[in-house]
Formats: C-alpha cells, structure tokens, sequence
C-alpha cells in the first residue's frame, strides 16, 4: 500500500501568490478526505494572509485529479461517504475573496473537474484530457454540476455529462470549462501573465467583483441599477478607490500591488 506524503496540499507564497499544490502522484491527486482537508486549511491560510492577492491551484505528477478516492467509497455508507467533505470545498473556492487560478498539466476527471471549475480562471495544457466519468460507474456527476455547469454550454454538459467521453484542453476552451488551452512551453508563462493582471486589482473591489459576476437571479433592472449605482458610489468614495485613483494620476502602481 503507498503511503501517502505529509503534506498531499503543498503551500508556498511569494510576491502576494499562494501556490497550492495537490501532491499524491502515486494516488494520481484523487480527493481522499485527507487531500480534501488540508487543501481546505491551505485555502484558509491563503485567505487569512493579508500579503495574499491571487491564488494557484496546481499539481505535481501527470495527473491534476483523478476525482473521488473511490477506494474510501468501497463499502461506505451513504453518511460515511468522503463526497459529503467536498462540497464545502467547492464552496471554499467558489467563494473565495480572492481570485483563483487553476493551472493544469495533466488529465482532470470528475470530481477534479469541478474544482477547475470552481476556480475563477483555468489554463491548462492542450494536451490534457477531462472526462465526466460518474454515469460510467453507476453514479452522478451530481455535486460538481453546481460548478461545472454555469461554465458549460448547455449542448456541451448534455453530451459530456452523459457520455462520460474524453476532451482535450482545446475543447476544454472551445466550451467554456477552461479559459486557454496552451503548448508545454506556454503553460507556465499563461498561468503568470493571468496573475499578473490579476495581482493589479484591488483586493476589496475583486472580492466585490466576483459577488458581482455570480448575481442570480438577477433583479429587474430599474431596482438592479439603481442598487449597483449606491454601490459604484460606495466604492470610488472608498479608500481604496481614491488610492487607485491617486495612483493612476500619479502615474505609479497601486499600494495594493505586490512588490517582487
């Protein structure tokens, strides 16, 4: 039986990123309840850490996440079932403050499909492959279709979802699961041109922002403009808004960005 490393949620920070990454290769990434735990503390920690701007999530070995450790599901009961910790990490994700990019070398499936999708950004090899193996095995693509499916065209979930078929990174683009599917030599210079942009943003106006995106339903639009016109207001009169303000007129970088 392989022994699992200590640390199956690696944690670095440099330059205002937290770079998490999952590393059980010999178990190709799945999510076991104890990768789910301590990749659930890393993001806390990224959270907590005020000189945190963006997040990574990544992967050592060929595989990003093979989904569900099934060999926890053997046997198990419905109460006991390792599934019920993973929607709370979905939430983690999706509801992170601070943006998330998911960087991916390798082949995703199932459950490690819905945590790319959890992310706010996703640039992957165009060489990976991804794959909505549930129905395969006799279950449901269930709890991650509250992520993966507000990314995907509706034609393409249908297919996916009940196929059970493999994708490459460049349909992974084509229908919205990823934002770019890039050579080898690109994947790393992809993920830090995206965190780099994202790195500029003011931390309260990029939590506000993805509140602002993920909005449903949406109001009708007199009341709906009329709350975000209080909210527009709210935030150029904000310390941070006169600071970015300032710093544009002034031609430098916001106190916000991380220094090198």
């Amino acid at each position: 039986m392989t022994e699992p490393p200590v640390d199956l949620a690696r944690y670095d920070v440099s330059a205002g990123v937290a770079t998490i990454t999952l590393d059980f290769p010999a178990k190709r990434n799945a999510l076991s309840q104890s990768l789910m735990s301590q990749l659930s503390a890393r993001l806390g920690a990224a959270q907590d850490d005020e000189t945190v701007r963006v997040v990574v999530l990544t992967h050592a070995g060929p595989v990003f996440c093979a989904g569900m450790d099934l060999s926890e599901a053997r046997g198990a009961g419905a109460s006991e079932m390792g599934v019920n910790a993973f929607p709370h990490l979905l939430q983690t994700l999706w509801d992170s403050p601070k943006p998330v990019v998911a960087r991916i070398a390798g082949p995703a499936r199932a459950g490690g499909v819905g945590l790319i999708a959890a992310c706010d950004l996703a640039v992957c090899l165009r060489s990976a492959t991804f794959a909505f193996t549930e129905v395969r095995l006799g279950i449901l693509p269930a709890v991650i279709s509250a992520t993966v499916l507000p990314r995907l065209t509706p034609r393409a979930a249908h297919e996916l979802f009940l196929t059970g078929s493999v994708f490459d990174g460049v349909r992974a683009a084509e229908i919205g699961l990823v934002n770019a599917a890039v050579g080898e030599d690109e994947l790393d210079a992809a993920t830090a041109a995206y965190v780099a942009d994202l790195v500029k943003g003011g931390p309260i106006a990029l939590a506000a922002t993805k509140s602002l995106l993920r909005r449903k339903p949406l109001p009708a639009m007199a009341d709906d403009l009329a709350a975000l016109v209080e909210t527009s207001a709210r935030f150029f009169a904000s310390d941070e808004g006169q600071e970015g303000i300032r710093a544009y007129g002034e031609k430098r970088p916001p106190r916000w960005v991380p220094q090198s």
